[in-house]
């Protein structure tokens, strides 16, 4: 596939090296391209670089990877994203380490749905660390990564590559689905910041 990644933060350097090593051609989308930490970062990773309207333009699948509170205008931005997949993996943190809901009670990922008419849009990647997001595997065992949307063809494309990289992808739901594991992602972010738990831990599914 031709993986576009909107953002070249921790998350989106992270999720582009993870998937150009599964061979994927990957494009960063990003305000600057000539940015030399940008450029930089494609060379290393053997990627594209491109405004991001452009770069979501010639993607087969593209990657959400802004900061949360940019997160639904950047999507709106993109242009026309129908029949493609949208990967959203932000998390809207509010004051004391809450979520953020709109005044209806939606989800990061159906605001970002309503900025995106007609993509496929999928909730993942968002449970752990950037750090360890190009190896699903901690302490011998597979980190669960829990899914959400509403096209099933797109939740299977995502899992491929969770799987491809080490992880268990777990199919939570359609994108409502998102109400729930959004808050997973802040027990993260406040085992790791606030319980001393550090950043090298995931949520794992244990069965009998």
């Amino acid at each position: 596939m031709t993986i576009a990644i909107i953002g070249a933060g921790n998350v989106g350097s992270a999720l582009g090296r993870a998937f150009a090593g599964l061979d994927h051609r990957i494009v960063f989308g990003v305000r600057d391209p000539a940015n030399p930490a940008a450029q930089a970062l494609a060379e290393a990773t053997g990627a594209a670089l491109a405004d991001p309207p452009e770069a979501a333009r010639e993607a087969d699948l593209v990657v959400l990877a802004v900061p949360a509170r940019a997160a639904v205008d950047a999507a709106r931005a993109l242009g026309d994203l129908a029949g493609k997949i949208l990967l959203d993996t932000t998390n809207p943190v509010g004051p004391s380490l809450l979520p953020l809901p709109d005044a209806e009670g939606h989800s990061q990922a159906e605001r970002i749905a309503g900025a995106a008419p007609g993509a496929h849009v999928v909730k993942g990647f968002h449970t752990l660390a950037a750090e360890h997001m190009g190896d699903g595997r901690l302490g011998g065992h597979p980190v669960a990564l829990f899914l959400c949307g509403d096209d099933a063809t797109a939740k299977r494309t995502v899992a491929g590559l969770a799987e491809a990289l080490g992880f268990e992808p777990v199919d939570v739901g359609g994108l409502d689905r998102a109400r729930l594991t959004e808050p997973l992602a802040l027990v993260w972010i406040t085992l790791a910041a606030r319980q001393g738990y550090g950043r090298d831990f995931g949520f794992a599914l244990v069965r009998d």
